[in-house]
């Protein structure tokens, strides 16, 4: 069977699969969003907490993510558990490090001009800082989506949902038939939900930062 054919008829099938791995990293890279940007709210302006807050999550960085999933098997079981903890712990990094990097950026006159106006610590960073960071904070949470819709392709060795199915039954098999079209079809897909995941960033980007910090 030819790609074209194979993709007409297993369509239905792909794009479900599609829209199951797209859910996995929404979902890991909202939970990893708001542990990353709560996490470096928390510790900017502390350099030695932050650098212990970056040193432990960019550790998870240097696992490897097949490795990752299996250590996650005896706490999780097989499915949705472990995929979703592997892809929030790959994913935290990056949205750390660009919060507190996008806080450290505030000039310190603004903040004075804050604290002058009588606005607390908090409402300074909820009302100034964040604001001004957040092309900063955007950027990191476009790198930890892109990571993760790659990585979560290998939560099929755990069970896991999305387009890693594809890609692990096609290599499985490779040789049979269909093999090399379920391979393709996976790894196609991926490609095309991050490039879909980058130009929802443009478009986000283009809504919520104000043209003159751009």
């Amino acid at each position: 069977m030819s790609f074209p054919e194979y993709l007409a008829d297993r369509w239905p099938t792909i794009l479900q699969m599609t829209g199951e791995h797209a859910q996995v990293v929404l979902i890991a890279v909202l939970i990893a969003s708001v542990l990353g940007i709560g996490g470096g709210i928390a510790v900017e302006g502390r350099p030695r907490a932050s650098r212990l807050a970056l040193a432990a999550a960019g550790t998870m960085l240097t696992i490897p993510s097949l490795a990752l999933f299996g250590l996650l098997i005896p706490l999780f079981g097989l499915g949705l558990g472990p995929t979703i903890t592997a892809l929030v712990l790959y994913a935290i990094f990056p949205i750390m490090r660009n919060t507190i990097t996008g806080l450290e950026s505030v000039p310190s006159a603004v903040e004075e001009a804050a604290t002058g106006m009588g606005l607390s610590r908090a409402g300074r960073t909820v009302r100034v800082r964040l604001p001004l960071a957040w092309p900063v904070v955007l950027a990191g949470l476009r790198v930890a989506t892109i990571l993760t819709v790659a990585i979560a392709a290998i939560a099929a060795a755990v069970a896991g949902p999305g387009l890693g199915e594809l890609i692990f039954g096609g290599l499985a098999r490779i040789g049979g038939a269909n093999a090399l079209n379920d391979t393709l079809a996976g790894t196609l897909g991926i490609a095309l939900l991050a490039l879909a995941f980058d130009l929802m960033y443009t478009v986000l980007a283009r809504l919520t930062i104000p043209r003159g910090i751009r």
